[in-house]
Formats: C-alpha cells, sequence, structure tokens
C-alpha cells in the first residue's frame, strides 16, 4: 500500500513543486513505483514531470467532480519515470462546484482509494492556499511533508499549518500526522536563515530533515526544460540533494514499519 504524502505550505514560492515532482523523480530512480497528484490549478507540476497542461483530455477536475475514475486520467510522465494525475486551470472550477457537494472534502481520497496499491508512494501537490482542493489531500494523505524557506515569516505560516493539520486530524482524517519539514532554497552564508533553521530545530526536532535543499541555479532551471532536475543536471548540488531527501524519507518509511 502506498504511502499518501500531501506537500503542503499556505504560502507559496517556498517550494512545494519543485519537492514534489524532484522527490517523485528521486524515488522512481531507486526504483520506486511513484504517483504524482498535481492538484494545484497553476499545473506547474504537471509542466515540470513533461506533461503539457494545455492539452490534457482528462485531468484531476474531472477526477475531482466525480465524472470519471482516477485511472483513466493518470498518465505516464516518461522522462520523468513516475504516473502523474494531471492538473490544469480547469481545476478552479471543479474547486467552486464542490462547494455545495455532499462529502466534498473526501473526493480525492475516494479517488485514490482503488489505486493506493499499485504504488509505492503518492506525492499530492496542494496549492498555496488553504481551500477545498488542499483540504481534500491533507484529508487523502497519510501525512504531511512542509517545504519552508528559512525566512522571518516563516515560523508563524508554519504554526498557522500545523494548526490545520490538527483540525483536519480532528475533523476527517485521524490517521493525519507530520511526516517532516524541510528547509528549502537554503543559503548557509546568510545569517537569518542559519538563526530560523536553529529555531526549526530547537521547536520541531527530529521532525525536521537533516537533509537541506540549496540554492541552485540549475533546480530553477529544470522546470522550464519541462524535466526533474535530475534529468537536467544530475551532478548539480539541486539534484544530489533530493536524492539523499528520498533516500532520508525511505529510511523514515522502513523505520517506521
Amino acid at each position: 500500500m502506498a504511502r499518501i504524502i500531501a506537500v503542503a505550505n499556505q504560502k507559496g514560492g517556498v517550494g512545494k513543486t519543485t519537492t514534489s515532482v524532484n522527490l517523485a523523480a528521486s524515488l522512481a530512480v531507486m526504483r520506486h513505483k511513484v504517483l504524482l497528484v498535481d492538484l494545484d490549478p497553476q499545473g506547474n507540476a504537471t509542466m515540470g514531470s513533461g506533461v503539457d497542461k494545455g492539452n490534457l483530455q482528462k485531468s484531476a477536475c474531472d477526477v475531482m467532480l466525480g465524472e470519471i475514475e482516477a485511472t483513466e486520467a493518470i498518465v505516464r510522465a516518461e522522462d520523468a519515470g513516475f504516473d502523474i494525475l494531471p492538473a490544469n486551470s480547469d481545476l478552479t472550477a471543479a474547486e467552486v462546484s464542490l462547494v455545495n457537494e455532499f462529502s466534498r472534502e473526501s473526493r480525492l481520497r475516494r479517488a485514490l482509494e482503488p489505486i493506493v496499491d499499485n504504488y509505492d508512494w503518492i506525492f499530492i501537490d496542494c496549492p498555496p492556499s488553504l481551500n477545498m482542493l488542499t483540504i481534500n489531500a491533507l484529508s487523502a494523505a497519510d501525512s504531511v511533508l512542509i517545504p519552508i524557506q528559512c525566512e522571518y515569516y516563516a515560523l508563524e505560516g508554519l504554526s498557522a499549518l500545523i494548526r490545520t493539520v490538527e483540525q483536519i486530524r480532528e475533523a476527517v482524517n485521524p490517521n493525519l500526522e507530520v511526516l517532516g519539514i524541510l528547509r528549502t532554497m537554503f543559503d548557509p552564508r546568510n545569517n537569518l536563515a542559519n538563526d530560523v533553521s536553529a529555531q526549526l530545530i530547537m521547536h520541531f526536532g527530529e521532525k525536521v530533515f537533516r537533509t537541506v535543499i540549496p540554492r541552485n541555479v540549475r533546480l530553477a532551471e529544470a522546470p522550464s526544460y519541462g524535466v526533474p532536475v535530475l534529468l537536467h543536471d544530475k551532478q548539480s548540488r539541486g539534484a544530489m540533494s533530493y536524492l539523499a531527501l528520498a533516500g532520508e524519507l525511505s529510511h523514515r518509511n522502513q523505520a517506521a514499519h
């Protein structure tokens, strides 16, 4: 049965999509079966995996509206090495339509139930806000991976997200847990970044991943080529960091079981 991980943060620009795509690719290289669910109407994870969001016949929108099964919309990101449930701006319409639907917060969970045994890992790339799509992701997930940029407002946003996770746990998903906090776009020459990093470790201890994702040009370039950084430059620090994170994540999962 797959481990279902929502990659979430209510703050934008912290590396959610970068982490979702590159972690999926890194685990695929390690011969794991991986599904990436793009639940952001911007469709950046779809494009970053090499799938054209402007040419989708079926997408996450159709799945969320209950019009098709997830297997009918899932496509293979051949170069990246994993499967993806793609998304585009149509997903915004799905969110609006879900507002008045019964059991609207569990649409994604029900859609994934028939295929959860087909994969080792399922990652859900969440939109940068707490909306019905994010709630669906948190309702479907076993755990939450929180990318965070080590800057001034980061801790405040993190506290708000953890409160949200607790509310979801109490209301609809009692098994939901915070898997870990990932420091992204990290520059060790920046004193503020080091201070925030130290505070994260002090407050959250082992919940903070040992792996740190650095600021890296190759990592930033890769989406424009429609590939994970492993395919853009496998020797780059960005690629090495996500491979290390995949190893740490796999080790944590084995230890938990």
